[in-house]
């Protein structure tokens, strides 16, 4: 029973992780590249910096909190979206920066 059970079980870790998206959202000129994006729990967002100047993007939504810290031109910093739920997100920096992530069961799709 033991041997059949850990196969079946890292099956089930391989294609959780196999469905995971990789996206990418920039920072130019004091705006994200995206007003919005529709995304799967479990998949992650990038977010590049392509001004020159800092950014530090940050949410303080109950579904996903996190503040990625300032970093500067052409560096990234990711989160993996694990709770489906809007997700507001913003720059410390610059206050007119705003995106929303919709963060979807995959059911839902």
């Amino acid at each position: 029973m033991r041997l059949i059970t850990l196969p079946i079980l890292m099956l089930s870790m391989f294609s959780v992780s196999t469905f995971a998206e990789e996206h990418v959202v920039s920072q130019k000129n004091k705006s994200f590249s995206e007003n919005k994006i529709s995304i799967n729990v479990g998949d992650t967002v990038h977010f590049l910096n392509k001004d020159p100047f800092f950014h530090n993007i940050f949410s303080l939504s109950d579904e996903q909190y996190f503040d990625l810290g300032s970093y500067p031109k052409d560096e990234s910093r990711s989160v993996v979206f694990d709770t489906p739920g809007e997700i507001e997100v913003e720059c410390a920096i610059h206050s007119k920066m705003f995106l929303l992530i919709e963060v979807k069961k995959s059911e839902d799709n």
